[in-house]
């Protein structure tokens, strides 16, 4: 049971590292994910050409969303 609570303790003391981590993480996923989104990529067809195709950005969307739920989840404040 000691061990339970010594590692409570070091959880509630990590807490501030975690969200700031979280914090940095969520702002990074966000601003890569949109850049993936804004800027195209350019594919060349080796059949025809065919410069830039229809972008597929499920890829962007997936990662702004991870940011965002980082960057929700770093500012829940914790019931005292």
């Amino acid at each position: 049971m000691r061990g339970f609570f010594v590692t409570l303790i070091k959880i509630k003391g990590m807490n501030r590292t975690v969200k700031t981590v979280l914090l940095i993480a969520g702002i990074i996923l966000l601003i890569y994910g949109i850049c993936t989104m804004i800027i195209p990529k350019t594919e060349i067809s080796k059949v025809s050409l065919d410069l830039v195709k229809i972008q597929n950005n499920s890829i962007s969307y997936i990662t702004i969303g991870f940011g965002i739920v980082a960057i929700f989840l770093s500012l829940i404040k914790e019931k005292d």
